[in-house]
Order: structure tokens, then sequence, then C-alpha cells
């Protein structure tokens, strides 16, 4: 049996991929701590882990309205931030991890404070990848890389004190790639499929790509008309209420069948009367919908753009972020999706259109979910853990 604890940041996306895996983990008869935030510990202990709450040392609650919108766009702020956070979970987690004593610390990629404790105390580590693994080939081919490399290299000197910062507090760290960065020596899990990884050949033996973590469905929707289309812009940036009102103008007429998470940032009262053929919700079981549905209209979070393609759900793509961007030229390069660059709902049913026209979307996407499938899941990835429990 062994000892396995879990860092992750306050994010579905990124937590949800996890679950799966720490169930099996503990269905072989191991213990499994997980370090997260509130917002989680209902779904974290349904698993059967041990929750530890971070909110206490959340530095990013305590960040103004115009700070919280440097977040991700400026790196030197969002360095300090994120080791404002490791240095403030220092005490508490290395105290901790004198009494659990783990053979293994598994963090999200973001959780630096995960890594950065498994680094100072000598631990075996894996990191946990929910979006697509990242080095210099896969940067070029999505498109991204030498910006953000401009944007670090201009930005280094302030990062370089945020190093010096957790290096007088034992951290063995060189430089923020340390930190940052996961080379080709680090255990790595990533939940996708080595096909639908970009330069997946370029990667060592040391990471996993286990394809995605896909729950069971919680609730049953009925499918009430040929076509379903299913719309979520994600949990996070979806205050997008002239989008959803487009989409309900352009959709009512059709003879789909049309269902729309909305979020909490808008209030579904304000759409007034609702056509008979659309149905909103606040939240609703999306891996229940999308076992039904016949188009999506994403947001292009991995997450959500992971558990379409892994039912064979071609995809309208609207990203909102860099991150987004890149897995949305992902799906186009594959073939299983259209992006759409305008936020309208017209342009939305012209996508909707044009994949029913075009059969080859629907054939792409299920030649993804036939990867997908070809994984080796939450098995491969408890496997994965394991093996680096053996290192200690």
């Amino acid at each position: 049996m062994s000892k396995i604890v879990f860092f992750c940041i306050p994010a579905h996306g990124h937590t949800n991929p996890t679950l799966e895996v720490v169930k099996e983990l503990i269905s072989r008869g191991n213990e499994v701590w997980y370090y997260s935030y509130n917002i989680m510990r209902e779904k974290i202990q349904s698993t059967g882990a041990k929750f530890i709450s971070c909110d206490d040392y959340d530095m990013e609650k305590k960040l103004n309205a115009k700070d919280s919108t440097r977040v991700g766009k400026d790196l030197a702020f969002s360095t300090k931030l994120l080791v404002d956070t490791t240095l403030a979970l220092d005490e508490k987690v290395c105290r901790e991890m004198e009494e659990i004593k783990p053979d293994c610390i598994v963090a999200d990629s973001m959780a630096l404070w995960g890594k950065a404790v498994a680094l100072k105390l000598g631990i075996p580590f894996v990191s946990s990848t929910t979006t697509f693994a990242f080095n210099q080939y896969s940067a070029r081919i999505m498109k991204q890389g030498f910006k953000d490399l401009v944007k670090m290299l201009l930005s280094m000197p302030k990062t370089s004190k945020q190093v010096k910062r957790l290096k007088d507090k034992g951290f063995p760290v060189n430089s923020i790639i340390d930190i940052i960065g996961n080379d080709n020596n680090t255990h790595t899990i990533v939940y996708t499929s080595p096909e639908f990884q970009p330069c997946s050949e370029t990667f060592s033996e040391k990471y996993a790509f286990v394809g995605p973590s896909i729950r069971p469905a919680t609730e049953e929707i009925e499918k009430k008309k040929e076509k379903l289309i299913y719309i979520s812009m994600g949990t996070v940036n979806n205050d997008m209420m002239p989008f959803y009102r487009s989409c309900i103008s352009a959709l009512k007429e059709t003879d789909y069948q049309v269902i729309m998470s909305v979020g909490n940032l808008v209030s579904v009262e304000d759409f007034g009367e609702i056509p008979e053929n659309i149905s909103v919700y606040y939240h609703i079981d999306q891996i229940a919908v999308l076992e039904k549905a016949d188009v999506f209209v994403s947001h292009c979070g991995m997450n959500s753009v992971s558990e379409s393609l892994y039912f064979g759900v071609p995809i309208v793509m609207i990203p909102q972020t860099s991150e987004q961007k890149g897995v949305a030229e992902r799906v186009r390069e594959l073939g299983a999706g259209i992006k759409v660059d305008k936020k309208k709902g017209t342009a939305v049913l012209d996508a909707i259109k044009e994949i029913w026209d075009n059969e080859n979307y629907k054939k792409n996407a299920v030649k993804i979910a036939e990867d997908f499938r070809k994984c080796t899941g939450a098995k491969g990835a408890a496997e994965k853990i394991l093996k680096a429990c053996e290192e200690k």
C-alpha cells in the first residue's frame, strides 16, 4: 500500500480528470490525501480521498479587481502570485508531509506548490497535465511559444526575484523553469491520446498519454428531436448573456433540440420566455448530454473538448484564451470541428449546418474517440503513479 498526495488548483477542468485516477488508486488499497479548495471538497471527498483545504492560503482571493485581470496575462505578476501561495503553504505542507510520509506527490501542472514541496523534501513527483504537454516542438505546432518566450525573457529580472524568495526558503530551484516547466526526466501524466497530442513522439518515455479520464453520467437526458445541440462556454469565462441570447434567436426556428448550460454568472430568469425547443440550465451533467448530442458549441477548454470527442461529437469552437485557441487549432487540424470567430448565433448556426453537410467532421471526431478509447485511462495513470512510488 502506498501513500499518495495530490495538489490541484480550484478549477473543474483540472480537477475532474484526476478523480477517476484517485478512485482507481484507492480501489487498489492505497491511501490518498488531496490538497485543494472548498469549492471542490464534495467531489474530491466522493472519491474516498482525504480532503485538505487550501482556502486560507489562497493569494488570488486577496487580489483587487484590477489585479485579478492580470492573472494569466502578466507572467511576472502570475509568477509572484504562485510563489506567494507556495510560500504561504510552505510551513503547513512541509509539516503535514512529515506526518503523512507520502511515497509520491502528484501535482497539477499549475499547482506549483506541489512540485516545489516535492523538490524541497525529495519526494518522488508526478506532474498531472490536463492540457497538452508543452515543449519546443508542440509549441511550434500550436502556434504558441515564441511570443510566450519573448514575454518570459522580458520579465526574467522580476521572476529572478521570485526564484530567490524560494531559494531563501530552502527550495532547490535555479530558475523559474525548474518550477513551471517539465523536462523529459519528470514523470508526467497527460490526459489525452498520443494521436491527439501534438508531436507526442518528441516526449520521453516518462510521459504517459493515458487518454481522457471520463466519469460515468449522473443524470438521464431525454433526446426529444433527431438532432441535439449542446451549448456551454465552461465554468469560468461564461458571463456571456448577449451571446446566449443571440444563440436562442438563431436556433429558435430550427428543428433542433437545444440544451444550453450558462453557469452562475447570468440569470436564467433574464432570458424571459424561452422557445419550446430550447432548454436553459445553470448547470447540467455534461457527460449525460454529450452521450446523446450531435454537435457541441464550446469554449474549447481541454476537458470539455476531450469529453465531446470521447463520444464522437464534433465541435463548433469559440475559444476565449490562448490555451483554448491552441486546443481549437488542434481540433481544426484534425478535422473534427469548426472555429467561429464571431460570438453570434447566426455564425454558430452556419457552422452547425456545415457540420451536418460534411460527414467528415463526424467521421474525424469518431476516429479521435477510437484513439481515446485505446488509451489506458485511469488505470494507466494509477500505474504511472505507483511506479513513481517505487522510486522512494
